[in-house]
């Protein structure tokens, strides 16, 4: 089954220096993290600050959530980080 990513919100976690969000398969919540790195390859020449990181996530939402779908597998574990080999 499919992801869902009906919450459009999104985060700057500091900690990992990603973009967080979630998304849903029937009421279970995954959480995803796409790295500074992942959003530089899918943006180049972004700054790697906040705003920007954020920025480009909302460019490239329908890749993200694409390749988020692509790595998810059911009850494998609560949360996923995307990478920039994960967008090769």
């Amino acid at each position: 089954m499919a992801l869902n990513f009906p919450n459009t919100s999104r985060s700057y976690d500091t900690t990992r220096h990603a973009v967080r969000f979630w998304g849903y398969e029937q009421a279970m919540e995954t959480s995803f993290f796409v790295t500074a790195g992942a959003l530089q390859q899918l943006q180049p020449g972004i700054r790697p600050d906040e705003e920007s990181l954020l920025q480009a996530f909302d460019s490239h939402r329908d890749v993200i959530c694409a390749t988020a779908n692509r790595v998810y597998k059911r009850g494998s574990r609560g949360s996923y980080d995307l990478s920039p080999a994960d967008f090769s």
